[in-house]
């Protein structure tokens, strides 16, 4: 992609925001607000947002998730029955054509939940497992901290439908293990931690997975022996680590960026939603719910990974994986020299985002690049010669080398 041509631009004068996901996003051109909790997410932030996806979506698959995609128009019939339409404040509500009732989706249990009643008669039909990802809606009153609280945003929800407890526990170490291993993915799973949470009307615990951030909402207690957490709502009836009895917790900020609990059979038993068992007896379907939030990872990427000059990516959801910087354009020899560095990388299949702009100075385009947070930048002038200046977007200093060096090393 030529910079000259990229649809957003970094921009020098941005006030302010509540949150520093909000002013870095919106100041690299990543994404534009609209309103607040509602933002447009322009080229660079969509690329962010897609690798997101695929992490997540791969991680899904891995445990047998089948991909879906359910509509955000709710009909009021089916919130009734779960006893949720008058009972969830953050429901977005409107009327539709014959004075119909209607709500935007915040979750899908009311979708989800007969939708596979249509497909699950017995226990040879389960367990199934399906998700989406898909824009939810929730109708905060004071939407805030950018992309991390918004009304309108991207959401990963997964649903399983299982024969029985133990089967919905067998399950859920799965997709534990999952979450772990899309933590570790996006380079955020040395402060990202399990932390035990109230299980609400479900169960006794919800487990939800809380970033470590000096700018988090959230406290949570932590646990060093075991390395788990408790969400400060529920540490008053547990001076201990609910894992280990440690009694030595320490308290810290964090920011949530998943969530999953069993939802036992409250939906399913809505919906009358039974099975016929090996012995012909009908039974209740368990169910789990499983939530990451796309655009609030987004945003928790942005919290934790930057410094004093802008964004710095993991290489994983970098939206290029090269920033090639061309110097000393009014020279042609120079100007070929580059434009065909980054024909070569663009032939050897790597994403380049190359600054072709002839009338920014060297040091425009360094703070730029350092803005935008790419993983590798790559500089090709009058003073690199033959060779290609290269550095790592956390490094201070870059070192010479040749093309093809370049090339195989963003290759590895």
């Amino acid at each position: 992609m030529l910079y000259s041509k990229l649809f957003s631009k970094s921009l020098k004068n941005v006030k302010k925001y509540d949150s520093l996901n909000a002013t870095l996003l919106q100041k690299g051109g990543f994404i534009d607000q609209v309103m607040a909790g509602v933002y447009s997410y322009l080229p660079l932030g969509l690329r962010v947002l897609r690798k997101i996806e695929h992490i997540v979506r791969s991680e899904m698959d891995a445990i047998g998730g089948q991909e879906i995609l359910m509509p955000v128009l709710h009909p009021k019939k089916n919130w009734e029955k779960t006893n949720r339409w008058d009972n969830m404040d953050i429901l977005f509500k409107l009327k539709g054509a014959g004075d119909k009732d209607f709500a935007l989706g915040p979750t899908h249990e009311e979708i989800v939940t007969p939708l596979a009643q249509k497909m699950v008669f017995s226990y040879k039909d389960l367990p199934v497992v399906v998700y989406q990802i898909q824009d939810k809606f929730r109708n905060e009153p004071r939407a805030k901290s950018g992309i991390l609280r918004g009304r309108e945003f991207i959401m990963k929800d997964m649903y399983s439908f299982h024969t029985s407890e133990k089967d919905m526990d067998v399950f859920y170490e799965q997709v534990e293990r999952a979450y772990e291993t899309i933590w570790q993915r996006l380079g955020i799973d040395k402060i990202t931690l399990k932390t035990y949470a109230s299980g609400g009307s479900f169960s006794k615990y919800s487990h939800e997975y809380q970033t470590l951030c000096d700018t988090g909402e959230d406290i949570i207690y932590i646990c060093d022996k075991c390395n788990v957490a408790i969400n400060k709502e529920i540490v008053s009836e547990h001076k201990a680590c609910i894992q280990c009895g440690n009694k030595d917790l320490t308290e810290k900020k964090a920011i949530e960026a998943g969530n999953i609990f069993k939802l036992k059979t409250k939906f399913s038993d809505a919906f009358n939603f039974k099975f016929t068992d090996k012995d012909g007896k009908e039974k209740g379907v368990e169910m789990g719910c499983f939530g990451l939030g796309v655009t609030r990872v987004m945003g928790i990427l942005a919290e934790c990974f930057n410094d004093d000059k802008g964004l710095i990516w993991p290489e994983s959801v970098s939206p290029y994986k090269v920033h090639l910087i061309g110097l000393n354009l009014e020279d042609e020899e120079i100007k070929q020299k580059t434009f065909d560095v980054y024909e070569k990388l663009q032939s050897a299949g790597v994403d380049v985002l190359f600054d072709d702009r002839e009338n920014m100075s060297a040091g425009e385009k360094f703070a730029d690049a350092d803005l935008v947070g790419i993983t590798w930048r790559a500089v090709s002038s009058k003073r690199t010669g033959d060779k290609i200046e290269v550095k790592k977007r956390r490094d201070a200093e870059g070192k010479l080398m040749p093309i093809q060096d370049l090339l195989k090393m963003v290759a590895d």
